[in-house]
């Protein structure tokens, strides 16, 4: 009988996964069912640029996995049950559920926007860690007359991005961007400077040392009880991942991600890899890895070899996850390449202006490509699983 492997989520680390895993295996040996929820590819890395009012390519999955092997199961996973090793979906387009049985389940649900249990940050703030919720900011953005207010609350990665992209598009807003502590204080004195530089060049006002403890429809308060009158507010504090995983036998951290090893295994039920956002995986000096497209589809990457080289009984190649750079877009005609330490630490020197705004548009692109061309770069030649014989069926022999 064929081997099932499951694959939940097609973000950047599920879609990885199971093309990769399609070009390691034989398709008489396996199946692979990717399981997603919408039809398309997702670029999470881009969903500030479709906030500010930006027209993505579209990137159906019917293209990208034609011909791989890999099935695609539109629907929404509501279950896990890693003792009976089921996974229980909603369709898409029919109400009632259906149970998959699998072998191997590759867990991709990755992470959607977190608001830190702040009041009235569900109720009044936008987001922009999906499609959905990108579209419904740019929908508001695009209602407001000129010289109205937005805020966005969280000076990470993301916050910035989504500041810089809003003050671009629309010059007549008064953006401006709350941060917990020092403008870029993670950056290099250079980063910093050239963040402070291009934030006064597009009249954003920056509140540092501010942390936002309400959320109201007309503005935002501070634990210095100051009041940011805003009439949109984007909160990007950080993210939470899919509760599932909290709700199974998993071994996870109490924010629900699921504990791995160095091969992306679970490290309570062998039969179930994690991959991206949703798991919590040690990188060099002994430091958890970031929440990041950087950490996880090199984290994809080795998931899929050791599944593969366990079916196959091959040698288990290993997967180096560093990082080289964090690459931020500062609009579209600016942005900041900070180089960095393997363990994520900023050194001396960087990239800014028109360069690294190139550069992240590089990054952007190759990752966008890197899903849908998944098999790309592979040996064409698949491996033959190997089986042994158990009591009742023919299984396969895992050697990882």
């Amino acid at each position: 009988m064929q081997h099932r492997i499951v694959v939940l989520g097609a973000g950047y680390t599920g879609a990885v996964a199971a093309g990769r895993l399609a070009k390691r295996l034989h398709r008489e040996d396996v199946t692979i069912t990717l399981v997603n929820a919408e039809p398309d590819f997702v670029e999470r890395v881009r969903m500030h640029q479709l906030a500010a009012g930006q027209d993505l390519k579209p990137r159906p999955f019917s293209e990208m996995f034609a011909g791989t092997g890999v099935e695609l199961k539109l629907a929404n996973v509501t279950a896990v049950d890693v003792d009976r090793k089921t996974v229980t979906v909603t369709p898409a387009h029919g109400p009632q559920q259906e149970e998959l049985a699998y072998d191997t389940l590759v867990y991709a649900l990755g992470s959607g926007w977190n608001d830190g249990g702040v009041p009235g940050a569900a109720e009044h703030a936008y987001e922009i860690s999906s499609r959905s919720g990108a579209l419904r900011l740019r929908d508001r953005l695009a209602a407001l007359d000129a010289g109205r207010p937005v805020i966005v609350v969280g000076g990470g990665l993301t916050g910035l991005e989504a500041a810089t992209e809003i003050a671009e598009a629309r010059p007549d807003l008064d953006v401006a961007l709350a941060a917990r502590g020092a403008l870029g204080d993670w950056l290099s004195e250079k980063g910093r400077a050239h963040l402070r530089k291009v934030a006064d060049k597009l009249g954003i006002t920056v509140h540092e040392h501010t942390a936002v403890t309400a959320v109201e429809a007309d503005g935002v308060t501070t634990t210095d009880g100051l009041t940011i009158p805003a009439e949109v507010t984007v909160w990007t504090t950080g993210f939470a991942v899919h509760p599932i995983a909290q709700a199974t036998t998993l071994e996870v951290t109490d924010r629900g991600r699921i504990v791995v090893d160095t091969t992306m295994r679970s490290v309570s039920h062998p039969d179930v890899y994690a991959v991206g956002d949703a798991a919590m995986a040690i990188g060099p000096q002994d430091k958890p890895l970031r929440m990041s497209c950087a950490s996880g589809v090199p984290m994809a990457w080795q998931a899929a070899d050791a599944i593969a080289a366990g079916l196959t009984g091959t040698k288990l190649p290993h997967v180096s996850i560093r990082y080289f750079q964090q690459c931020i877009s500062l609009g579209r005609n600016d942005g900041l390449v900070q180089f960095v330490t393997a363990d994520d630490r900023a050194v001396d020197s960087a990239l800014t202006g028109r360069v690294a705004a190139l550069y992240k548009e590089l990054i952007c692109k190759g990752a966008a490509w890197g899903v849908a061309n998944p098999t790309a770069g592979l040996p064409s030649r698949r491996r033959r699983v190997v089986r042994q014989e158990t009591s009742s069926r023919a299984r396969v022999k895992t050697t990882a």
